[in-house]
């Protein structure tokens, strides 16, 4: 299977960033980061969430989303808002399907979702709560995604064995 692709538009939080490039590294998707950032590069705490997994990230980097646009050309999105009409689970997860998020504070732009309507998906949340944290909005949809294809390339077993044996 093509590799799964996280796409984070502006994101504000060095943890949540960290988080995800954990969870990217985990999963062997690819994290692309659009610009401008809340935080530097550098930033420790960006480093400390994503621990010792830096070497193993597949990160691209973009200055703004028609950049992004122009080196991802035909690029199958899946828009993820609270303002969506559609359930994530509703929706299909094509072989490299890029999962785009905004930003902490915002979400993504209005004029995007807009312009993206048919492709946007909600998690869904009790009552009046306004979302989830970045981080773990990521991982719902990414663990989604992949579950469609049998978490194709994936390790699927630990290392005690069904009846309890060590491996």
């Amino acid at each position: 299977m093509a590799a799964l692709n996280v796409v984070l538009l502006e994101p504000e939080i060095p943890q949540n960033t960290g988080n995800i490039a954990r969870t990217c590294v985990a999963t062997h998707s690819v994290l692309h980061l659009i610009r401008p950032f809340g935080f530097e590069i550098t930033d420790k705490n960006l480093k400390r969430a994503g621990l010792d997994y830096w070497q193993y990230l597949d990160v691209r980097y973009y200055d703004d989303i028609e950049r992004f646009r122009a080196l991802n050309p035909g690029a199958v999105c899946r828009y993820f808002t609270t303002k969506a009409p559609a359930c994530y689970t509703d929706a299909e997860y094509p072989e490299g399907c890029y999962l785009f998020f905004g930003k902490e504070t915002k979400g993504l732009p209005e004029e995007l979702l807009m312009q993206n309507i048919k492709d946007c998906v909600r998690i869904p949340m009790f009552g009046e709560i306004r979302s989830l944290n970045l981080a773990n909005s990521v991982a719902v949809a990414v663990y989604e995604a992949l579950r469609r294809s049998d978490f194709a390339g994936l390790k699927h077993a630990g290392k005690f064995a069904a009846g309890g044996n060590i491996l």
